[in-house]
């Protein structure tokens, strides 16, 4: 297969590969953008992501101005990479249209550039455009771009329009909507215009404007440059941001069926070699490219499905990821059970077929992502495992379903039924739906999509209100409030390296109080000079001996007490909370006597008694990665922990449940190194000098 797989690349002239290196290098090597490679598709420090969805998702917090001046990252002003993405579950949700169509994936690579306070639209507009037309050769005359034509809360983008007349007839410079041409990262924050590149695959020198946004195959949009420029308010007005950014996407797949001069994604060389050896598995006729009602038998659906699902699979268990029964795992057996029934069902494929298909999936993409090589054993076997346990079940819930099917009335699949199918076959909602459409009938599922958001937003209320503190407002920093410290006060960030020490009473300075942003702040956004008894804000101080949630370890509690010259204490201040923002850390707390006012002279008080109850436990959950690792071996890795003075969780993968053996062993290396009573000491060092200490292991 890899040699196949050479072969084909030298008979094409855009392959893949070189599709992809032809854009990062023109932006590296002649622009100066930095490398940055993809993050995991995996986001594991990002909760509020299933998985990485755009390219853009690893560079939040330079956007949000909340990116910790230690890291390279801060460094960055110019970033190019392919990122790996995964559309399945969530907001961004591509799951259900997989297979019915031609260009539809779950995993998928997203080109992109990025600018983070340095070059704005008009360099944007002019790298883009010579990138298509001069590296990549595009017709220039099949090419239409798009901008922001402006409504009721946001202005029109006449910028982008004009920049764009320089290269193209006012006839192919199209405004859209905000539905189309502007971007927000939520309700408020950082968003702002957006300009959308389309290609007319037919050409021949025809007028195809009004096809641009038709959602027609043959004039698709193929690059998306986002102008992040403002800050939406709570009252949906937009505050000009300190520093313009710049953040753009092309989809790899979909730029490649354009070189290669074919009409679908799928019958290019990323797609090919799987469809192979699907063919080669399951002894099923040949791909033919068909949709709807001319793919008799769901056959070629059923390739496209296959192949999309074998690439989602592999990638996301090798950044970390597992089969379960919740959350991102959830979402990952739905999509490997949908495959494993397409395969058996419409293809005739045996038992076991799918987790044969990783060695294809490797071969094909295993140089560019060296971590599919690394993981092959771990991934197949995990497959390998949920493959045989859905088998189990398959047949019996197929023959379950017909039944169900027949007693049907006005063309409705139950929910009572459906639910019968998930709990008792392991059906997935989802794939019960697309079985019951195949059938003619229409599943009625509102009752299950009424519980799930139900107890999603019982989710989002309790996490909201834990951190409101009971105030009504949540105090949390975004760029506005980092840049309005830095930029507007030029107050420096908190020296925090007094947090390593274990018993210290640190004289301190308030730069600034946070009371958390209104709508009718509007100058000073959310900051305030004082506070009185009573009131829940957040103090920035110059510098901190507490310790900032981090690692999984819980903040430090403590007091923040106005001291007279004779040793009275004046006002109290009580830390029930502590998080970094760009290298800010804002104390979260109740003035629970006196009042505080920016410059007082203070005194930081950590509760070093609950901190001797919390590190343990953080130092414990090294020990315990180390033991997970002796016993099960060097596919565990960490995802998670939480730290604090009563207990320790540490969430890690692995394909199964420990056996008692198991778990006795780990918890006998635990013992040991307990008993050792080894010393523990803290040192601070540049990152690239800890990552080449031996026997340290970095899990980021």
């Amino acid at each position: 297969m890899a040699d196949a797989t050479k072969k084909q690349d030298e008979e094409l002239e855009w392959p893949m590969n070189r599709v992809r290196s032809t854009f990062i290098d023109f932006f590296a090597k002649k622009h100066g953008h930095t490398y940055w490679p993809s993050s995991p598709c995996v986001p594991h420090d990002d909760p509020t992501l299933l998985f990485a969805n755009a390219g853009m998702n690893q560079y939040k917090s330079k956007f949000l101005g909340t990116c910790d001046p230690k890291l390279e990252l801060y460094k960055i002003r110019r970033a190019v990479n392919s990122q790996k993405c995964i559309r399945a579950g969530g907001k961004h949700n591509d799951l259900d249209d997989v297979g019915k169509d031609v260009y539809h994936h779950t995993f998928f690579e997203m080109l992109g550039n990025w600018s983070f306070g340095d070059y704005f639209k008009e360099d944007a507009i002019d790298m883009a455009w010579r990138c298509l037309t001069e590296e990549f050769k595009l017709n220039p005359e099949r090419l239409y771009a798009t901008y922001f034509g402006g409504d009721e809360s946001s202005p029109c983008d006449d910028e982008a329009r004009v920049l764009w007349l320089k290269y193209l007839p006012a006839e192919r410079v199209l405004p859209f909507d905000a539905s189309d041409n502007f971007w927000e990262m939520g309700a408020t924050g950082p968003c702002g215009p957006c300009t959308e590149i389309h290609y007319d695959r037919i050409g021949g020198g025809r007028d195809a404007s009004k096809l641009v946004n038709a959602d027609l195959p043959d004039v698709i949009e193929i690059w998306n440059n986002v102008f992040i420029q403002y800050n939406r308010e709570a009252d949906r007005s937009l505050r000009p941001l300190p520093e313009q950014h710049i953040d753009t996407g092309m989809g790899l797949e979909r730029l490649v069926s354009i070189l290669q001069n074919v009409d679908s994604n799928y019958d290019t060389d990323t797609f090919l070699p799987l469809f192979a050896k699907i063919q080669e598995l399951t002894g099923a006729e040949a791909y033919t490219g068909r949709v709807g009602e001319e793919d008799v038998g769901f056959k070629d659906m059923a390739y496209r499905v296959v192949a999309d699902h074998i690439r989602t699979l592999c990638f996301a268990i090798s950044d970390g990821a597992t089969p379960s029964n919740d959350g991102r795992g959830y979402v990952l057996r739905r999509v490997l059970r949908r495959a494993v029934r397409y395969g058996r069902q419409n293809l005739g494929a045996d038992l076991g077929f799918f987790s044969k298909l990783v060695p294809a999936l490797v071969d094909l993409m295993g140089n560019t992502f060296p971590e599919l090589k690394e993981k092959q054993e771990h991934v197949t076997s995990i497959i390998k495992e949920e493959e045989e346990s859905f088998g189990k079940t398959l047949d019996i819930g197929l023959v379950m379903f017909k039944k169900m099917a027949k007693k049907t009335e006005n063309g409705i699949f139950t929910a009572k039924d459906a639910h019968t199918l998930y709990t008792a076959m392991g059906f997935p909602v989802d794939l019960t739906e697309l079985m019951a459409e195949e059938a003619g009938l229409r599943l009625d599922s509102n009752e299950f999509k009424k519980e799930m958001e139900t107890q999603k937003q019982r989710s989002r209320d309790a996490r909201n209100a834990s951190k409101k503190g009971g105030s009504g407002v949540l105090l949390e920093f975004i760029a506005e409030q980092t840049s309005y410290l830095s930029d507007t006060k030029s107050i420096a960030a908190t020296d925090d390296s007094y947090k390593y020490e274990l018993s210290v009473k640190l004289s301190s300075t308030i730069s600034a109080i946070y009371a958390g942003k209104t709508e009718a702040d509007d100058e000073n956004v959310g900051f305030d000079s004082a506070a009185e008894e009573g009131d829940y804000v957040g103090v920035v101080l110059d510098k901190s001996s507490f310790y900032a949630e981090s690692g999984g370890q819980e903040a430090d509690t403590g007091l923040v007490s106005i001291v007279s010259e004779d040793g009275k204490t004046e006002a109290t201040f009580v830390v029930q909370d502590v998080q970094s923002y760009g290298g800010y850390l804002l104390h979260t707390g109740v003035v629970t006597s006196g009042s505080i006012k920016v410059g007082a002279g203070v005194v930081c008080e950590v509760d070093y008694d609950r901190r001797t109850h919390v590190t343990p436990n953080h130092s414990m959950t090294h020990v315990l990665n180390s033991a997970l690792r002796d016993v099960l071996g060097d596919n565990v890795d960490q995802r998670g922990s939480l730290c604090n003075s009563e207990k320790l969780r540490f969430d890690f993968t692995h394909k199964k449940a420990l056996t008692l053996k198991q778990l006795k062993r780990v918890e006998t290396i635990c013992k040991e190194v307990v008993s050792a009573k080894l010393p523990v000491t803290s040192d601070l060092i540049p990152l690239s000098d800890a990552q080449s200490i031996d026997g340290v292991r970095a899990v980021f």
